[in-house]
């Protein structure tokens, strides 16, 4: 068995290092750039990786075409902001060793946000299919929060997987300005009830679900952060699908 990754990469200096470094156990490391002006090309490229640049093409759309691009059939596809805990690349090499029972493999996901692991909130285990066989899986998802779907069988790695998010909230601010974009696309694109109801009542319930139902209490400060970045998320998207929307009423 062997293992290709997967980076997609716009501007990532700050974090490629780190991502490919995590990667021992992989046989190939795959960095596919979409026009980054930063050094993210002459870093992966210094660590060994194999770097292709392409025009960006959307989450889903980019991941696809570096799975394809890949030499290998496995994939491990990470997120540059992301790294394998050294527990996590241990049941990897694991798999490699006594070879794969199943098509596809979750994996958990700890985010670590202004500084701390966050436990709760919503946030973990937050498990993710990254580790598959390109020729059962694929990525979908048009606009945002794409996944992989895997025609076969699923096993569940017990390892987190490393995910270091936003550092301030000015950086959360400038993310959640493109993803929030993307989020009323899709809703526009989808039909979805647009109604001012939506608007008014989901990020107050939002909010209470990740603060209170979720634990986000325990995740401290930066877990009350959580919440009510969660509740303007979810306003900020309710507004700007409204906006969007070509029958909008007032």
């Amino acid at each position: 068995m062997k293992i290709s990754a997967t980076i997609i990469t716009f501007n990532e200096e700050r974090n490629v290092a780190r991502v490919i470094e995590s990667l021992r156990c992989c046989d190939e490391i795959l960095v596919l750039d979409s026009g980054s002006n930063d050094r993210t090309v002459e870093i992966a490229t210094k660590l060994g990786a194999r770097v292709i640049e392409a025009s960006w093409h959307g989450y889903a759309a980019q991941k696809n075409i570096a799975a394809k691009l890949a030499t290998h059939d496995w994939i491990l596809s990470l997120d540059a902001d992301e790294s394998l805990s050294e527990a996590l690349e241990a049941e990897i090499w694991q798999i490699k060793k006594s070879g794969p029972k199943f098509d596809g493999y979750t994996v958990p996901r700890l985010a670590q946000y202004l500084g701390r692991w966050i436990l709760h909130s919503g946030w973990h285990p937050d498990r993710k299919v990254r580790l598959f066989d390109r020729r059962k899986a694929n990525w979908i998802g048009e606009f945002v929060h794409e996944s992989v779907r895997v025609d076969g069988s699923v096993g569940h790695l017990k390892s987190n997987l490393l995910h270091f998010t936003c550092n301030s909230l000015s950086e959360h601010l400038r993310t959640m300005d493109s993803y929030t974009t993307l989020a009323a696309q899709e809703m526009v694109c989808g039909k979805k009830n647009l109604g001012f109801s939506k608007l008014l009542f989901d990020p107050p319930w939002t909010f209470f679900r990740t603060y209170v139902l979720k634990l986000g209490f325990l995740d401290g400060a930066e877990g009350l952060a959580i919440a009510y970045m969660a509740a303007f998320y979810n306003f900020v998207k309710y507004m700007k699908a409204r906006h969007m929307s070509p029958g909008r009423k007032s």
